[in-house]
């Protein structure tokens, strides 16, 4: 269970100290999902850059620039390969067409090694599942809708990706794992992470002027692109493998109600979904109704449920 944040200051309404200390703000309020590495990526003067610590997010010293657009963070909890070795932190780099991206991921990839073999790709030092996706997305030489789409499409697990580019062009490709995503119109400023606990945690120490912000859903199964200048544009893959693991009993419910905000299932459908799936995970009925009680979201609570984090 790792966290994804970042910002988007698309009119360059706000000083590099101003974004600095926004992702401060985004990065300690991600250390309760991840505490053992935290790292960001941006461009500067026509490079990517990314730095990145085996250290929790409110140590970390950020540095954006007046002129800094996008920048992507990640704090980590780490699953696989060790964190004391700073190529296994998160972002990461990878080039496609001569163009360097860097990407980070939420979630846990089962089928990384299996990838590796069946598509001929390079060894590596890199222990991180999450690492395929870079090397998916090299191995077909672009990085774009298409390039993102055959990536998804290949992965079993569970994720949620951000890539940013050369060009500012900040990719969102949302599997089951949760995103939220807000959006300040008029200052041309967008506030993401991976929960809206996160987020809300983060703007209690974040000065805006007065300005309410508009949520951007995204659903699982979506690839969202917003470029340099705030735009979005939206292209989907297929996740009906995303689950594909080998606890058949209860794929069909979590890959239903990943994809919830495809339906017309209301919030008490959704904990009535959970509850009816509960005993498979060894939990009652009323540990999700104490888990709500305890301001826990329905997707948190899934999340607990698949990843064993109750």
């Amino acid at each position: 269970m790792c966290c994804l944040f970042g910002l988007i200051d698309s009119k360059h309404y706000f000083s590099g100290e101003q974004k600095s200390k926004m992702l401060h703000a985004l990065a300690a309020a991600s250390e309760v999902r991840g505490t053992d590495a935290t790292g960001i990526a941006y461009n500067a003067s026509g490079k990517l850059i990314i730095h990145k610590n085996p250290i929790p997010g409110h140590k970390m010293v950020f540095y954006a620039r007046n002129d800094t657009t996008v920048a992507m963070g990640h704090a980590r909890m780490t699953t696989q390969g060790s964190e004391r070795k700073n190529r296994n932190n998160h972002p990461f780099y990878g080039s496609a067409n001569g163009s360097s991206f860097a990407l980070a991921h939420n979630g846990m990839i089962y089928n990384d090694k299996s990838l590796r073999w069946s598509f001929f790709l390079p060894t590596t030092k890199i222990e991180t599942d999450s690492f395929i996706g870079v090397q998916l997305i090299e191995k077909k030489g672009t990085l774009n809708f298409s390039s993102l789409k055959f990536m998804a499409e290949q992965l079993r697990g569970t994720f949620t990706f951000t890539i940013l580019d050369s060009k500012n062009n900040l990719y969102i490709v949302k599997g089951d794992n949760p995103f939220c995503l807000l959006h300040y119109p008029k200052l041309g400023l967008y506030l993401y992470a991976s929960t809206s606990e996160v987020l809300q945690q983060a703007l209690k120490h974040i000065e805006l002027p007065a300005n309410k912000p508009v949520k951007i859903q995204i659903c699982c199964g979506e690839i969202l692109r917003i470029d340099r200048a705030g735009k979005m544009k939206r292209s989907e893959f297929n996740d009906t493998n995303l689950c594909s693991w080998d606890m058949p009993t209860y794929t069909p419910y979590l890959c239903s109600r990943a994809r919830s905000c495809k339906s017309a299932a209301t919030e008490s459908g959704y904990l009535d979904d959970l509850k009816s799936i509960a005993s498979t995970f060894g939990y009652t009925s009323e540990t999700i109704d104490q888990l709500v009680h305890h301001g826990f979201m329905p997707e948190e609570i899934e999340e607990f449920l698949y990843e064993g984090g109750l």
